[in-house]
């Protein structure tokens, strides 16, 4: 089995042209050796509470005897492995502190080739060839897409090349658990931290797991992230401290990290050093990437918080959506004052600013609804919102949606009745420019390129774990939808439809399938 859940873009230009191979030098050996030694410290403290349960349970029922006996057996089992002693550097060699990295601190290391005994043929050329490879040219785009396969997790990193119609992976990067929302940013974090007016290509990814990993996405076959946000952090931070029993991971909510899934997650490109993130443990976290800490923590809504924006001028205001049904414009400065809440029919989705006029944003629900609202018009109870519009976009749930950021009146949605809709709104609302199966199940992501020369483009990803970039200008009904905002099209008139090179054949089909009703906003790419 093998899904897609989430994707993202990054903006031509701010890829690192060469990629840099991930280096194992001494420091990181020492930041690899204390995250291990902590996965290893949670790893025993949930087996100590696993046999105190059984313990516990084999007591109250008549059979303790049994129940005990089969806790010893474990015990023995598990002896071989001697976790008691697991942490103890100082009574074993050099090359033994770690068992999961074996006796690499005692390897011997050549400044080159000629002078290892061992290698005899000359590596200049294949070096050269891999880097040439790994080249990320200024005319591509990274697409991010998080993907679970046979129960492994993890962010894989394609290079569009939008003139040649290629799509291919340049590397993936291992996740802890399912990939539920993957941001990116635009800022260096965690070591790399540098002045305000840096650049970097980093990805903040939220998982099932409570932690938010951050990765440097010009780094080749990283071992641990550069960053993390949440108790992972904190524990990291207590290498020094006098040693103590290591506290009881919590699952109640608290202003310093979250506890349970981490739903959505909002860069804020004014502030960039702030990030937003939202949880299934209800609250909003705002953390400083700069120091990689919360800074602060909000409990505006009364279930899971599935989806966060912040306003595209109003830098300081973040739209927030909840499983409560409710939708939360605040200001991050004032997390005491009343915030303005507008109230939806069904669980809240996706919710999303208009950057083409920020006084309205769009809502999108498990019913299969778009509500268009004016910001403006905060209504004095939830219940008597009135949206400016309400459109009935699919019959099962609208997973995913988004607004063309270069187009405006541009929108997509995707829904778990495998339907990918463009619409085009305008002042009398909203109407359908085309539907379309795209083959890629369940429609789990649906996302914009961010550039101005790629504008048209869309990711469109789901449950069969296939990736298809459509350039939605080479579709009539769209180029006649948008007519004064398409440039030109040059092409021999078929719907360009760009996935990886699997479903090359899948695509060639859908493709000639599509010319016979083009410009009808059929539902001609069947599976």
């Amino acid at each position: 089995m093998s899904m897609i859940t989430a994707t993202a873009w990054v903006p031509r230009g701010f890829a690192a042209p060469f990629p840099k191979k991930y280096e194992f030098d001494e420091d990181e050996y020492e930041r690899i050796a204390h995250l291990a030694k902590l996965k290893l410290d949670d790893a025993k403290e949930d087996l100590e509470e696993a046999q105190d349960e059984k313990k516990d349970s084999g007591n109250v029922s008549g059979g303790g005897v049994d129940k005990s006996k089969d806790t010893d057996e474990i015990d023995d089992d598990l002896k071989e492995y001697d976790l008691e002693h697991y942490d103890d550097d100082d009574e074993t060699s050099a090359g033994d502190t770690m068992a999961m990295f074996g006796n690499v601190k005692n390897l011997v290391f050549h400044e080159s080739n000629d002078e290892d005994p061992y290698i005899t043929m000359q590596t200049q050329d294949e070096e050269d060839e891999e880097r040439e490879e790994l080249q990320i040219l200024a005319t591509d785009n990274l697409v991010l897409a998080g993907r679970i396969e046979d129960e492994v997790a993890h962010l894989e990193v394609y290079v569009y090349e939008d003139e040649a119609d290629n799509l291919y992976v340049h590397h993936d990067i291992m996740l802890p658990a399912i990939p539920l929302a993957v941001e990116w940013i635009d800022l260096p974090v965690g070591k790399s931290a540098s002045g305000p007016d840096a650049k970097g290509n980093f990805v903040a990814v939220g998982t099932m797991e409570p932690d938010i990993e951050i990765w440097n996405l010009d780094v080749v076959d990283g071992m641990y992230p550069d960053a993390i946000l949440g108790q992972g952090a904190e524990d990291a931070e207590a290498e020094d401290k006098p040693k103590k029993k290591k506290k009881k991971k919590s699952k109640k909510a608290n202003d310093n990290y979250h506890v349970d899934a981490v739903l959505s997650l909002a860069a804020n490109r004014q502030h960039r050093n702030l990030l937003a993130s939202s949880s299934a443990d209800k609250t909003i976290k705002l953390w400083d990437l700069n120091t990689t800490k919360c800074a602060k923590s909000y409990s505006y809504h009364t279930d899971k918080v599935c989806s966060v924006a912040w306003h595209p001028t109003e830098s300081t205001v973040l739209l927030s959506g909840s499983y409560d049904r409710t939708i939360v414009a605040a200001d991050m400065r004032a997390p005491e004052a009343k915030a303005p809440r507008w109230g939806v029919e069904s669980d809240v989705e996706t919710v999303r600013w208009n950057p083409h006029d920020p006084n309205y944003f769009y809502v999108s629900t498990e019913n299969g609804i778009i509500h268009y609202h004016d910001a403006r018009n905060a209504p004095a109870d939830p219940s008597g919102s009135k949206p400016v519009w309400i459109l009935q976009a699919h019959d099962e749930s609208v997973s995913s949606f988004d607004i063309n950021p270069v187009i405006p009146g541009f929108l997509v949605t995707g829904s778990t009745d495998k339907q990918v809709k463009l619409w085009n709104v305008q002042e009398s609302g909203p109407s359908m420019v085309v539907s379309r199966d795209l083959g890629v199940g369940r429609v789990f992501s649906t996302t914009f390129a961010p550039d101005q020369e790629v504008g048209f483009r869309l990711a469109v990803a789901g449950s069969k774990g296939a990736v298809q970039i459509w350039d939605t200008s080479t579709n009539a009904a769209v180029r006649a939808a948008f007519a004064s905002k398409v440039p030109q099209i040059k092409g021999d008139g078929k719907e360009r439809l760009v996935g990886l090179e699997e479903s090359d054949t899948d695509s060639d089909s859908e493709e000639g399938e599509d010319e016979e009703d083009d410009g009808e906003g059929g539902e001609s790419m069947e599976e």
